[in-house]
């Protein structure tokens, strides 16, 4: 038997609107699977598939190329949309006349914005890496099957981006990983879910690469040296007596750097010469200082810090010689100095606290009294402020350049938000300055 049209028209409607839900569906997994595969985290997902989740490697390998996954959800989205959209307006044509374009279009644009969109973006949004873990495998095998449409579109694309002078940037994504890194320790701390202490170590470690050695030497004048031609006693003497277990030695001339000595090896060298002597005990006339020197490790005033770490692992040393690109003495560096930009000063039971701290707050006045040698870095560390440390590497440093002069005691300056006062002048050198926020 035939049906009659009103059966007929029924059954239409129930298949279209069956379509239509169908479709919405299609959507919010096109929508949300987009959501959660751009916002999900690499890091999470590689330790998850690492455990083993064969969901989070099949994200791992779909998010690799995010252009080709990005094309091939937005062509599926597009599609289900477009289709849906029609389907609704070919349902309330029928039903209701000229009036169901206008319908048609309120309801799918409720419809696509309440369970198309916002409802699975949502979903995605709060628990990313476990949605993009589940749809992954299946996104996997739509970009096979769309590929060919999406290599002609990216073609396109890239071809109009082309045109107006811009290219995708391979290495780009290391660099913007590494941003993002810093920037969300930098986000846990102003939220207070990172420690001050937590975020410098972490920050200190991720910068080791952009630092280096220059910024963080013990300048050339605070080196204590031996000098090779003072009596066997007196250099005995003052390697007793120095807090430090490696020290340079020279002759002539400070600039001649002809080894370093180590306490150690000039004790063994001691104890060798009062077993083997015949004269009296405390007799080091044979103590020669250059028989125990260790040869003199130089090193660039520019290596960085990351590279240099690896230096002195590889060499198995901890002390090196800093020279410019004329040779001349700089300053020197230890794996300690390293080691103390990600975790901050170390101190032992022999280190002698020769001067008090850089940095003195003033209650009263609301100024800081600093070091003039005090790095940039570390004011910036220690009072969480950014002045800028691309010119110079101390706070005096800083005020010289800005000032574009040496200043006088007294003299106050005005840059990058704070107040400098010039407090003390040794010579050429500002010594002491008093800083405040403006």
């Amino acid at each position: 038997m035939t049906p009659d049209a009103t059966s007929y028209l029924d059954t239409a409607t129930l298949l279209t609107v069956a379509a239509i839900a169908v479709l919405l569906v299609l959507s919010a997994f096109f929508s949300g699977s987009e959501t959660a595969l751009t916002a999900a985290s690499r890091a999470k997902l590689k330790s998850q598939a690492d455990k083993g989740s064969t969901g989070a490697g099949a994200a791992m390998q779909v998010t690799e190329d995010s252009e080709r996954m990005i094309g091939a959800l937005l062509l599926g989205n597009n599609i289900v949309n477009i289709l849906s959209a029609a389907l609704a307006t070919s349902l309330f044509t029928r039903l209701l006349g000229d009036g169901g374009v206008a319908t048609a279009t309120i309801v799918m644009t409720v419809l696509v914005l309440i369970f198309g969109e916002v409802l699975p973006k949502t979903l995605s949004i709060i628990h990313p890496e476990a949605v993009a873990s589940r749809v992954a495998p299946v996104i996997r095998v739509l970009i096979v099957l769309f590929s060919p449409i999406v290599s002609m579109v990216r073609v396109l694309v890239r071809g109009m981006l082309t045109l107006f002078g811009l290219r995708a940037d391979p290495g780009g994504r290391m660099l913007a990983m590494r941003e993002e890194i810093v920037g969300a320790i930098s986000l846990g701390h102003s939220e207070g879910a990172v420690e001050k202490e937590d975020r410098d170590r972490l920050l200190g470690a991720l910068h080791l690469a952009d630092r280096t050695v220059e910024e963080v030497m013990l300048h050339r004048r605070d080196i204590e040296m031996v000098d090779a031609d003072q009596p066997p006693e007196a250099i005995l003497a003052q390697v007793l007596g120095s807090p430090h277990t490696r020290l340079p030695v020279f002759r002539d001339d400070a600039e001649n750097i002809i080894g370093v000595i180590h306490a150690k090896d000039l004790l063994r060298e001691v104890e060798r010469l009062m077993r083997t002597s015949e004269g009296p005990v405390g007799s080091f006339a044979g103590l020669d200082v250059m028989k125990v020197a260790m040869k003199a490790y130089f090193v660039p005033e520019t290596t960085t810090l990351d590279e240099q770490m690896r230096e002195f692992l590889k060499r198995r040393t901890h002390f090196a010689l800093v020279v410019d690109e004329y040779g001349s003495l700089q300053g020197l560096i230890t794996l300690e100095d390293i080691i103390e930009e990600i975790v901050g000063d170390i101190t032992d039971e022999f280190d002698v606290v020769h001067k008090e701290s850089g940095l003195k707050a003033d209650p009263k006045t609301g100024n800081y009294l600093v070091e003039g040698s005090m790095t940039i870095r570390d004011l910036n560390r220690a009072m969480d402020w950014h002045l800028p440390d691309e010119e110079a590497n101390t706070i005096a440093g800083l005020v010289i350049h800005e000032a574009q002069m040496i200043p006088n005691e007294g003299q106050v300056f005005s840059f990058h938000g704070f107040r400098f006062e010039v407090a003390a002048r040794r010579e050429n050198r500002i010594a002491k300055l008093k800083i405040r926020r403006l």
